[in-house]
Formats: structure tokens, C-alpha cells, sequence
């Protein structure tokens, strides 16, 4: 890479440490719980609106993978999530009536929490319908995956995003409070997936699934990435780039091994199409604050309209963990 490439990373790093810093005026803390954290706490950065109904097994489901804190924006809820989560105690809230879309779709926001709290922290950037599995997360804690990346001194864990889906139409079955979504949607794409790098910042492409089989299925190199990278030891000088797509220095992008070998890596089990996803879509599209003019939603509202089945006779159902290194879509790498 040349001095003037890499000059100009630099420089595009600054420039989104820089947005951080100026769009921390959108947030109004309205819960600080940052004085538990603990040195060493695995922390979790969320940007949300609207998701009441999903936040009592998000919030479970991390606590028991060993997250210690969650640090959380809550972008103009109106659906009881702000009252909910102000009365979590291992969570600190803030609330922004700004726009998403301005904010670089709530990455200046995340940025500067994680600049904030997470420097010298293992921190997890997730959606509330993200699920993070792991080789090992059914019998090892997040604390014990951390241990051995810092044992090797690696600063960032990649996983592929996974999109789940139920058999049957996505609205079928009632989604409940607190419920396990993958007791609903259990199945996903066992393949079909392309790969292609970033020759600029080296992250890995990912796309297919679902949502490029059935909601993209005329341009598929329009469907949206898989590929994210929502662990990382964060430092003040990190900034995500594109959502958890990708970071600079664009060294934490190089997740893979190209000589052969085979690095750990994870998934992210994607809750979203679930009996809650119409209504979603209906208020994101009257929004209109998400990526490429909402392109995805505009999809997605085109197809529910036909009442899709994502389910087809190629459709895997989840077992664990195991099943997805089999299928190559988790590695342990050297991780025994």
C-alpha cells in the first residue's frame, strides 16, 4: 500500500472520529449506570428504536453468554423500550430524537460510546435481533473466548450474519415477550453465499441467504452484506466504518487467513423475520432513515405483500453451534 493510501486512511479515520465527536450532542443520557463497570467487563453497544417485545431475551441472552454492561441508544422509541431498559440496572441509556440516517445509521453514535467507555474493553456491537454464537458458547463463556484472543494478541472476531426464518409464512406465528425467536425461526440458508474482498480495506464481502434468494433474487449484488466484525478490544483511535462491516486501521478487517489456514470465527443468529417484521417495515419505510433510501425495506414490503415462504426444500434447521462448523460457517480455528 502506498504512503499516500495509507495517508489518506488516516486521515478518513480522523475524520469519523471527528463525526463521533460532534453527533455526541444528539444523546441525552437519561440512565447512567457507567460507574459499575468493572476494569475488564465485556461491554455490549446497542442502537435501537422500537423493540420492546424483543429487549427481555436479548438482554437474557447476553447476560448469560457473560456480558457484563450494556451501553444503549435508544433512537426515538415510542413503544415503552425507553421506560424498560431505564429500569435495567446493569444498563446505561441514552436517548436521541436525532436522525439515524444523519448519524451515519447510528454509527457516529456508537463511535463515540465506544471511544468513551469501551477503550481497554472487549465490546460487542450488536442489533437487538442479533444473536451472538461461538465455538464452544454452549458450555464456555464470552470471558473465555476473550481470555484467548488476548493470549494472541488478536483484537478483533469476525461473524457472518445468519438469517433465520420460520417454516411457513413470516407472520404465522405469533412472536411473544421473551420468547426464544428460534423456537420460531429455526431454519437458514446452509449455503448459497459469495465472497469477494475489499481491495482498499480488506474486510471480507459477504453476501446471499434469504434475502438475496428470495428479496434480491433479480440483482443479488445489491443484497445486503453478512459480513461483521462485533468483537473487538476496542481503543480510542478504532472507529467502525459502515455499520460492524468493517473498522479502521484496517488491519482489525483481517479476520481470515489467506495462506491456507483457518482463523476462528463466529455467527450472528438474525431474528428479523419474525411475525413483528411487517409492522417494522411499514414505520421504516414512513422514516425513510435507513441505507440507499431504504432500499432493503422497500424489498422486503414488495415480497411480504405475496405473504413469502423464505423456507425451501434446501433449508437447514438449527442444532448448534456444531452444525455451522460443519457446514463451514463457524471456525474454532486453533481455539481447543
Amino acid at each position: 500500500m502506498s504512503i499516500w493510501s495509507t495517508y489518506r486512511l488516516r486521515l478518513e479515520r480522523k475524520r469519523r472520529l471527528y463525526r463521533a465527536f460532534r453527533k455526541r450532542r444528539d444523546l441525552c443520557m437519561l440512565n447512567d449506570q457507567t460507574g459499575k463497570i468493572g476494569r475488564g467487563d465485556i461491554l455490549a453497544f446497542v442502537t435501537l428504536r422500537n423493540e420492546r417485545i424483543r429487549l427481555p431475551y436479548f438482554l437474557r441472552y447476553y447476560r448469560d453468554m457473560g456480558v457484563h454492561h450494556f451501553l444503549i441508544v435508544d433512537n426515538a422509541s415510542d413503544d415503552g423500550s425507553t421506560a424498560y431498559l431505564k429500569a435495567q440496572p446493569d444498563v446505561s441509556l441514552w436517548r436521541t430524537e436525532a436522525s439515524y440516517k444523519r448519524a451515519r445509521f447510528g454509527v457516529d453514535w456508537m463511535n463515540w460510546l465506544l471511544r468513551k467507555y469501551g477503550t481497554g474493553h472487549w465490546t460487542l456491537t450488536v442489533d437487538p435481533d442479533e444473536f451472538f454464537v461461538y465455538p464452544f458458547c454452549d458450555t464456555r463463556p464470552i470471558t473465555a473466548l476473550t481470555d484467548w484472543l488476548d493470549t494472541y494478541d488478536i483484537r478483533s472476531f469476525p461473524a457472518m450474519l445468519l438469517d433465520m426464518y420460520p417454516k411457513g409464512p413470516i407472520d404465522a406465528v405469533p412472536y411473544k415477550e421473551g420468547q426464544d425467536p428460534f423456537e420460531i425461526a429455526c431454519w437458514f440458508d446452509s449455503g448459497n453465499y459469495t465472497i469477494s474482498k475489499n481491495p482498499q480495506l480488506h474486510n471480507l464481502w459477504i453476501q446471499g441467504g434469504p434475502r438475496a434468494r428470495m428479496f434480491f433474487a433479480h440483482k443479488p449484488q445489491a443484497a445486503p452484506s453478512l459480513n461483521k466484525i462485533p468483537l473487538v478490544k476496542w481503543e480510542r483511535s478504532f472507529a467502525f466504518t459502515s455499520s460492524t462491516h468493517m473498522l479502521l486501521p484496517r488491519g482489525l478487517n483481517t479476520v481470515y487467513d489467506e495462506w491456507g489456514g483457518e482463523k476462528a470465527s463466529g455467527c450472528l443468529l438474525h431474528a428479523k423475520f419474525l411475525s413483528p417484521m411487517a409492522d417494522k417495515v411499514t414505520e421504516e419505510l414512513e422514516r425513510r432513515e435507513h441505507f440507499a433510501g431504504s432500499r432493503e425495506y422497500k424489498a422486503y414490503a414488495r415480497m411480504l405483500s405475496e405473504e413469502p415462504e423464505l423456507w425451501c426444500k434446501w433449508s437447514e434447521k438449527y442444532i448448534n453451534w456444531r452444525q455451522l462448523e460443519i457446514l463451514g460457517l463457524i471456525s474454532k480455528g486453533n481455539w481447543a
